[in-house]
């Protein structure tokens, strides 16, 4: 990533690093030979302090005193010299102290240091400490000389060389460490950096999921820090908008289902509207145009009045018949007609069905097979079965062409019996078969005119069989049509 944290957190980190070694590199060169040409002013005072002590209670020519003075030579590595009143050696610190000698006599009775060699750090009634430099070996000293509180001359010194030596050595090891500091830290930074951003890339990734819907992935880290507590908030996060798009979704659903009934519904009303008024329209002008000829009295003689009364009185019928259907029809879609479920006896049903309709079979000239074992009993409604049977049958009859055969057959099926009715005449357009069943639907209106039909019948038959949860359907065949429908046989 081009605005990595891991990048940014070790880059952080290692200049602040950086910084923090140059920073002390800095104030080392610049301040640590002050600081040790401080400590050195200090080291000299504290001998010359106790050479003044060790006169004060007579310890001076002690051994327990030149142990001591040794141990502070040696600690602050200063070289003293120390003259009785005769000028003679009492103490030295080491072999040169001729050397030391002379040098204290020419500092007293000579001033062999130029200005310029030399730089006054302090000076009393008693000594002079200054930094100087030696014009013989041209070595850098810090030197402190006068009289002790006893009038005993002194001397004590301490090479510069040696501080500056150390300051170096101390600066070249600072750098080296430092250096050592940053690739190591640099390194351990890289790890941890990359330990603490890995599971906020997971959390990257899985929010990015997120972001396309996808839930399924979730944060499996253990940490227990912020880090474990926002993969927590977002498997939470997940699982809420999960959920939560579930129910849109499902509420969508509900509302489009809702949306698309009430359109259904919509339509289903305009059309039946335009239907009836259609299927009215004929009867009522019928009606209408025979009832002003009886008013107006136009033929006289009592035949034709007959007849247009007949006219009257059977379009009247129709209209009736028409509405009925449609009150059965209406009951049946809306569940105000309850089901109550019998077992009969499903061929005697027929029997006595077809019984009622000899008369109309003979005028027709239609011959009526009747096929299926006796008895046959079988579980539904027997009023609403009787009214699909009789549904088919007004069917076939007004549809029944060529050889004028209707064929009933029974047929028992596992659980079920299936009546099926056959007659023989022209096929249903295959266009037109998916469509039968909807109310007003008529395949050849002229036809449909002629036997008084009103195209709700077929829509009765769907209604009943789907308020006893039973199949029906239609088959064309090259010689005629068969309607069937099923029942529960147990």
């Amino acid at each position: 990533m081009k605005y990595s944290i891991k990048k940014q957190f070790a880059l952080v980190y290692i200049g602040l690093m950086a910084a923090t070694i140059l920073c002390c590199w800095f104030i080392n060169s610049t301040f640590l030979e002050n600081y040790y040409m401080n400590n050195k002013q200090h080291a000299l005072l504290d001998v010359y302090a106790r050479m003044n002590a060790a006169f004060a209670d007579g310890s001076v020519e002690s051994e327990e005193f030149d142990i001591e003075l040794q141990k502070l030579c040696g600690k602050y590595n200063v070289s003293m010299l120390l003259l009785d009143e005769d000028s003679q050696t009492l103490k030295a610190t080491m072999h040169e102290s001729d050397i030391l000698k002379r040098q204290l006599l020419d500092n007293i009775f000579f001033s062999n240091v130029h200005p310029d060699q030399e730089k006054i750090l302090e000076r009393t009634d008693d000594y002079v400490l200054r930094s100087m430099s030696d014009p013989r070996t041209h070595t850098e000293f810090i030197e402190m000389w006068g009289f002790l509180e006893s009038g005993n001359l002194f001397l004590i010194r301490t090479p510069k060389e040696s501080i500056m030596e150390s300051v170096g050595i101390a600066n070249r090891f600072l750098a080296y460490t430092g250096l050592a500091a940053i690739l190591i830290g640099s390194i351990v930074i890289w790890f941890v950096s990359k330990k603490i951003t890995e599971p906020v890339l997971e959390l990257a990734g899985i929010s990015e999921k997120m972001i396309r819907l996808d839930f399924d992935t979730k944060y499996e880290g253990r940490m227990k820090n912020e880090i474990g507590v926002l993969g927590e908030n977002i498997n939470q996060l997940s699982r809420t908008l999960e959920k939560t798009i579930s129910e849109l979704k499902t509420a969508n659903n509900e509302l489009q289902k809702d949306v698309e009934k009430k359109e259904k519904i919509d339509e289903m009303r305009k059309e039946f509207l335009s239907n009836v008024s259609h299927e009215l329209k004929t009867p009522i002008a019928l009606i209408q145009g025979y009832a002003e000829g009886l008013l107006e009295n136009i033929n006289d003689d009592a035949q034709s009045r007959n007849d247009y009364c007949e006219v009257i009185v059977d379009e009247a019928g129709k209209m009736n018949q028409m509405v009925q259907k449609l009150l059965t029809l209406n009951q049946l879609e809306f569940g105000n007609d309850v089901v109550a479920m019998e077992r009969f006896d499903l061929m005697d049903m027929t029997e006595t069905f077809l019984q009622s309709m000899d008369i109309l079979l003979r005028q027709s000239g239609i011959r009526v097979r009747v096929e299926g074992e006796k008895p046959c009993y079988v579980w539904a409604d027997e009023d609403k079965a009787g009214e699909v049977l009789r549904n088919y049958f007004s069917n076939a009859m007004n549809h029944c062409k060529g050889e004028k055969i209707i064929h009933i057959k029974l047929v028992r099926t596992q659980d079920k019996v299936r009546m099926s009715v056959f007659n023989t005449g022209e096929p249903i357009p295959d266009e037109a078969l998916p469509h039968i069943w909807e109310k007003f639907y008529k395949v050849d209106k002229a036809r449909t005119r002629e036997y008084g039909g009103s195209g709700v019948g077929l829509s009765i038959v769907k209604a009943i069989m789907e308020a006893m949860n039973g199949d029906y359907g239609a088959v064309n065949y090259e010689n005629g049509v068969e309607f069937w429908f099923e029942l529960a046989a147990k």
